[in-house]
């Protein structure tokens, strides 16, 4: 019976049942048969495409060599606890909203991976943090079926849907659909509900709310969730966990589908109330991304001309490894507002015992949620509430998008703090709290060269762009030189941690800020150190063509109406045009969305912030994706 069952849920373009109220193709799950030309372009468990040819020190699968990974953390990642936010009020849906359309088109295979540990020194002069690991975990990503094997380059698979067509909310396959939506799990589809399951409180449900949480679908559970799997909630997409920011995001959209289905006739069978809702969420999720959060970041698209049977859709290589990595937009904390008469005094107390700061003013109370906080932890984010996160989401500007990455995520990545918790969960006391480092900058680098990314300046030319031929000419500074100041040791100022102090800092109007004020940690927006970025990058690389194509990439300085410089930007705009040119169901060439508008009143024109006030208590602005104006 299951067998059957998925031969008929990922039939190409299924119509609604004969007989219900509306008959149109449906998306299949897997994203195959999109494309009736080359059926798998955008399915689930393909090769990312390529935009040139991979660079293998074999030129077959053997990754290039180049400087320690976290020793280039440490002297271009390394943020010391200096906040600098972005320059255009992005708030942190830029980040928030990014991940989730991450998780919706992008999961690298992650399972059986040859074991590469990142070389951890704990002797070198800019390492601040402990590892009684001696190392830090990675594994290369398995090789294609077929390839890294005699000519033959190595690639690696896309294990999901690379459209954006909801897939995070209803996953890929219909043995987890069936689990998502009401109804039993026997196998059958056809005699579930249209909505969701969600708990009783209108969150998504645990791996037990079915009963036996081991016949639950897999879903990541890290940090918090390590050892307690059955507590995490599940969604279609299995990282849903990994922050209360992103698992508040599909509670979202799990009721939004619900809220669709309430709209309807009573009179239509539950499958074409659940196909309906599913193609209205994926149009708002393509609505808000085209409409609201790549104009955010200033990336502009060349004008929509209709479906394009001559474009692949499927996710690059170089915008899943390199591209899309922006992690340093990543504020290393999340800031809620609520009324104190929504929580008990117990509540408040089990908060601010998590490592949470609680701030109760008057009628209103504060929540400042350290990222490490954050991670893999729904039990706060059912503490705090789902208004109050998505509201808070929207009040506070993310980091910029630069070479500065927040130690949360360089260096304390998914990790847990030492027994006792002393109270150091952020600033510069964080690395007393951990005794194990996991760095996402040093991973995000390594990844490139595991994957055969080409450098920096190869990566340009196969974009078109020309190649720097400087490292100033990288960063818009103005010089490479390490500079005579006596607080730097000049016989190796590289290994000197002073080269990475903060000297002057900037607000958004070019206005200086004193270091070690208010200000300077709320903001600062261009940062001034003793040295250049292109100063380090010389010292480490020698050589521009060297450079690391993430490194390179986030060092870039940024265009002037872009929260990104000329190469991110150039990956960013040919992926989500071919994200939009090459999906038969974009939603400015789905007639089905006009039909639906037309005989139920049913629209996908929602700005994030309506979708929020539509299934919350929220007080939200149709725009989320900028800073409040002050007062």
């Amino acid at each position: 019976m299951r067998k059957a069952m998925t031969a008929l849920a990922i039939v190409a373009f299924a119509l609604i049942p004969s007989g219900a109220a509306v008959s149109f193709p449906i998306r299949t799950l897997d994203g195959s048969q999109n494309n009736e030309r080359h059926p798998d372009w955008g399915r689930t468990n393909t090769e990312y495409s390529r935009t040139t040819w991979a660079s293998y020190a074999d030129g077959v699968g053997q990754p290039l060599s180049g400087p320690p990974t976290r020793s280039i953390s440490n002297r271009i990642f390394n943020d010391t606890s200096q906040n600098l936010f972005s320059e255009h009020g992005v708030t942190q849906w830029g980040f928030v909203w990014g991940q989730f359309m991450d998780h919706t088109f992008g999961l690298r295979q992650e399972t059986d991976g040859e074991n590469a540990p990142i070389a951890f020194d704990a002797a070198d002069p800019l390492e601040s943090f402990r590892n009684d690991f001696g190392s830090i975990a990675f594994s290369r990503t398995p090789a294609a079926p077929g390839t890294g094997v005699g000519h033959t380059q190595r690639q690696q698979l896309n294990t999901v849907s690379s459209y954006i067509d909801g897939f995070s909310v209803y996953s890929g396959t219909p043995e987890r659909l069936e689990w998502l939506r009401e109804g039993p799990v026997d196998g059958q589809l056809a005699n579930n509900g249209p909505k969701l399951l969600l708990d009783d409180d209108g969150y998504l449900p645990r791996r037990d709310a079915r009963g036996d949480a081991g016949t639950a679908p897999t879903m990541a559970a890290d940090g918090r969730l390590t050892g307690r799997a059955d507590r995490a909630m599940v969604a279609g997409d299995v990282r849903a966990n990994e922050n209360i920011a992103l698992t508040a995001t599909h509670t979202l959209f799990a009721r939004e589908h619900n809220r669709i289905v309430d709209s309807l006739p009573p009179e239509l069978d539950s499958e074409t109330k659940f196909e309906i809702a599913r193609r209205i969420v994926g149009a708002e999720q393509q609505y808000i991304t085209y409409n609201e959060f790549l104009p955010s970041l200033g990336v502009t698209l060349s004008p929509y001309r209709g479906y394009d049977p001559k474009v692949n859709a499927s996710l690059s290589n170089e915008f899943a490894v390199v591209g899309y990595r922006a992690h340093s937009m990543i504020h290393g904390e999340l800031e809620q507002e609520a009324e104190v008469a929504d929580y008990t005094a117990a509540q408040l107390a089990g908060i601010r015992a998590q490592g949470v700061e609680v701030e109760v003013d008057g009628d209103e109370v504060e929540f400042v949620v350290p990222l490490n906080v954050a991670f893999f932890n729904p039990d706060l984010l059912k503490l705090i509430g789902v208004d109050a996160m998505l509201a808070g989401i929207g009040s506070e500007s993310e980091y910029k998008n630069d070479e500065q990455i927040d130690n949360q995520l360089r260096s304390v990545l998914f990790q847990v703090p030492v027994p006792g918790n002393p109270g150091c969960l952020d600033g510069p006391t964080l690395p007393s709290c951990f005794h194990g480092v996991v760095d996402l900058a040093a991973i995000d680098i390594e990844r490139g060269r595991d994957h055969g990314i080409p450098s920096y300046n190869d990566l340009r030319r196969a974009l078109k762009l020309r190649p720097k031929k400087s490292f100033t000419e990288i960063t818009g500074e103005f010089t490479d030189l390490m500079p005579a100041d006596p607080e730097i040791d000049a016989t190796d100022p590289i290994d000197d941690p002073d080269i990475l102090d903060f000297v002057q800092l900037f607000d958004r109007d070019g206005n200086g800020i004193e270091l070690g004020s208010e200000a300077a940690d709320t903001e600062a927006v261009v940062g001034v150190r003793r040295t250049t970025t292109a100063a380090r990058l010389k010292a480490i690389y020698g050589d521009v063509d060297n450079v690391d194509a993430f490194v390179g990439m986030s060092a870039e300085q940024h265009l002037p109406d872009a929260e990104m410089g000329e190469l991110q930007l150039a990956i960013w705009r040919k992926q989500f045009e071919a994200l939009r040119d090459g999906d038969r169901f974009f939603y400015l060439n789905d007639p089905a969305l006009e039909t639906i508008e037309r005989d139920y009143g049913i629209t996908y024109r929602h700005t994030l912030g309506e979708l929020i006030r539509l299934n919350t208590d929220a007080d939200v602005a149709d725009d989320v994706f900028h800073v409040p104006p002050a007062g």
